[in-house]
């Protein structure tokens, strides 16, 4: 049986052992075997190279590549807080990750982008495989366009104003703002690698203009420093990529999270008569929605629909069809459904020994984890939640 360092797993699991017991077990842990520990890790840090011989270990991001793509946004936070407390940021090899990484080493840039739909039950690790895709494309030298979570757009949104280049739409200006440093945080070596130009001028005010020519880099952070223009600056940098994507001067990684969010029936953001706005009223939503049709090649969007993605009550099913709804299905058909279901037993035991390993749990004299593994039901999320500290 394991054990959270806060005693609360202790008090459910009280039947089974006396408090007096645990307190005696948690200072006469087995000398377990260190090689056997380690079955758990692979050494396999870049995830160009991991296939089916890695399932079910976790490999560990490098410090420099964690602070570049994640900085912003990619992680969940209570997998980030779980990654602070352990100086270490370590992902599990999952099939879905491999099956799409496999999909990519076959795939002929040179048609129209390919599709591919995560989804699977709350919990069931669905952000964390975007995270490492999000790391085999960064490795792989693509553009990323990553958008971490997009209710936090149709639901939290800082700050909402009119547009003054689409009447009857608002822009988001501070969200779009903060997604373009991310761009930029995630993208800045490739993209002055590339030396990328806009293809045309792009006018914003009487004074101000980006002409044809200038780096795509200039475009960036105008939006960031010219805040009412964030939104039209992200438009126009999701159509540069499209378009010299198809060129062939790059290839772009668009990894949305919460994608379904796009096609609620509405979000939580007021407009001037009380009366809930449409996420198609919304600025940002074409272009994201532009990039990921199959109208573009030398690129490949995956996506992750989730039911805490709706505004409001949640679905009965966490299929595709019924949380894209007719009109997101019928935006991304056809594409590759991607299933994310909980821990195999061979994964369950592999993170049971990672927590083992980093002394988050302890392990008792009869050493069974089968009361974890019957409380979580095996997923990833509930587990976490089961040995988190208090």
């Amino acid at each position: 049986m394991f054990l959270r360092r806060s005693g609360s797993l202790a008090q459910l699991l009280r039947p089974a052992v006396t408090v007096s017991h645990l307190s005696t077990a948690a200072t006469t842990v087995p000398d377990l075997n260190q090689s056997k520990l380690e079955e758990f890790r692979t050494v396999e840090s870049d995830p160009t190279n991991h296939n089916k011989s890695h399932l079910g270990r976790f490999y560990t991001i490098p410090l420099d590549v964690r602070k570049q793509i994640y900085l912003h946004g990619g992680f969940p936070k209570t997998f980030e807080r779980q990654v602070k407390t352990f100086t270490e940021s370590c992902l599990m090899v999952r099939q879905p990750a491999i099956e799409i990484i496999d999909c990519l080493r076959r795939t002929d840039f040179q048609r129209p982008v390919n599709r591919f739909v995560l989804y699977g039950k709350d919990g069931s690790g669905k952000s964390l495989v975007l995270a490492h895709l999000l790391h085999y494309g960064f490795n792989q030298q693509f553009v990323l366009v990553h958008v971490p979570w997009v209710p936090n757009w149709m639901k939290r949104a800082k700050e909402t104003a009119n547009s003054s280049s689409h009447e009857g739409q608002l822009d988001l200006p501070l969200d779009g703002a903060a997604w373009l440093s991310h761009f930029k945080h995630q993208n800045l070596k490739l993209l002055t690698k590339l030396d990328l130009k806009v293809s045309r001028d792009y006018v914003w005010s009487i004074r101000e203009t980006t002409p044809a020519g200038a780096p795509l880099l200039e475009l960036v952070d105008h939006g960031i420093n010219r805040v009412k223009f964030s939104c039209d600056a992200i438009a126009a940098i999701l159509q540069e990529l499209r378009q010299q994507s198809t060129e062939g001067k790059l290839k772009t990684m668009v990894v949305i999270d919460g994608f379904n969010a796009f096609f609620h029936p509405h979000t939580r953001i007021l407009a001037e008569n009380k009366v809930r706005v449409t996420p198609d009223k919304l600025t940002l939503t074409k272009p994201f929605l532009d990039l990921t049709e199959a109208s573009w090649c030398n690129g490949v969007c995956i996506l992750a629909v989730d039911r805490m993605a709706l505004t409001e009550d949640r679905m009965e099913s966490e299929l595709p069809m019924y949380l894209l709804r007719r009109e997101g299905f019928e935006h991304l058909d056809p594409f590759v459904p991607v299933r994310v279901d909980d821990y195999t037993e061979e994964e369950f035991y592999s993170c049971m020994q990672y927590y083992l390993n980093r002394r988050w749990v302890q392990i008792t004299e009869a050493g069974y984890d089968k009361e974890l593994e019957f409380l979580s039901g095996r997923n990833p999320f509930k587990l976490m939640q089961l040995c988190a500290s208090l």
